[in-house]
């Protein structure tokens, strides 16, 4: 199950696992984008094997709808890649009252990851693939503002969310510690993916023109990503740059504060009247 499914990189996964054979279920909220995934799958003669699931991954209500839709469908998940990503220039709050990029980038994986744990653990050699941010550009979690309602900017928000997703994958094997599941933090760098649609112009013709020129194509940056997803690591939990594996002993990987994190988020969504 891929999460960002119809479009760059969770895209050029799906049709990668389709053309030698697997199921693939691709989650997104864009109709449009659905049709053209399943249209390409047919075209590689696996129109039995995709499913598009149309799901808003940034409400709490779209997110528990992906878990039951999943577990009413399949007997187990092999593979859960979570690819979605949506930059926003100016703050937006969902319908749960949260700020779009921690619900989307953050929330989404937190919800999606622990409410299939049973199917991935039905799973041969199950794998949790959190295409995220480790290695980059440090950023920080403001633990007294989560929801950034003050000195938000695109950038901020995206990079606390990818700092909540190392502390989600570093608390991963403390909530299951007898758990075949391994879980993978993976930075693919700079993909050309339609990342910078969201962006004003003129920023984002520049974005999208620098790309062209120096980012990495999505099908040589799913590569080592595919790799990883069939060949699972040894340990609970990893973390790569660009294929190079990432030592978990920085700031951004403390224990503690994966475990606060954990709390903090368990807590959030008990408080939150899920608007169906």
């Amino acid at each position: 199950m891929i999460t960002g499914g119809t479009d760059g990189m969770g895209k050029g996964l799906g049709l990668h696992f389709l053309r030698r054979g697997d199921k693939v279920i691709a989650v997104a909220s864009g109709e449009a984008k659905g049709r053209a995934f399943l249209a390409e799958a047919r075209g590689l003669g696996a129109e039995g094997r995709a499913v598009f699931l149309r799901a808003d991954l940034s409400t709490v209500a779209g997110m528990r709808h992906v878990v039951e839709e999943v577990k009413a469908t399949t007997e187990a998940v092999d593979g859960l890649v979570f690819a979605t990503q949506r930059f926003r220039s100016t703050r937006e709050e969902t319908v749960d009252g949260l700020e779009f990029t921690f619900a989307l980038a953050y929330l989404s994986r937190f919800v999606i990851c622990h409410g299939l744990m049973e199917h991935l653990e039905r799973a041969e050699a199950p794998v949790v693939m959190n295409i995220a941010g480790p290695g980059g550009v440090p950023g920080h979690v403001k633990w007294d503002d989560l929801q950034w309602r003050k000195g938000y900017t695109g950038m901020r928000a995206a990079m606390q969310a990818s700092r909540c997703n190392d502390l989600l994958g570093v608390a991963f094997p403390a909530r299951y510690p007898a758990a075949r599941t391994r879980y993978v933090l993976y930075n693919p760098g700079f993909v050309n993916t339609s990342l910078a649609d969201p962006l004003p112009q003129p920023k984002r013709a520049v974005v999208k023109a620098f790309a062209r020129l120096f980012a990495t194509p999505v099908g040589k940056a799913i590569v080592p990503i595919a790799a990883l997803l069939d060949n699972a690591p040894g340990p609970a939990i990893t973390a790569y740059k660009q294929g190079k594996p990432l030592r978990l002993t920085a700031k951004e990987f403390d224990p503690a504060n994966a475990a606060r994190l954990d709390s903090v988020t368990t807590n959030l969504l008990e408080q939150i009247t899920v608007i169906r």
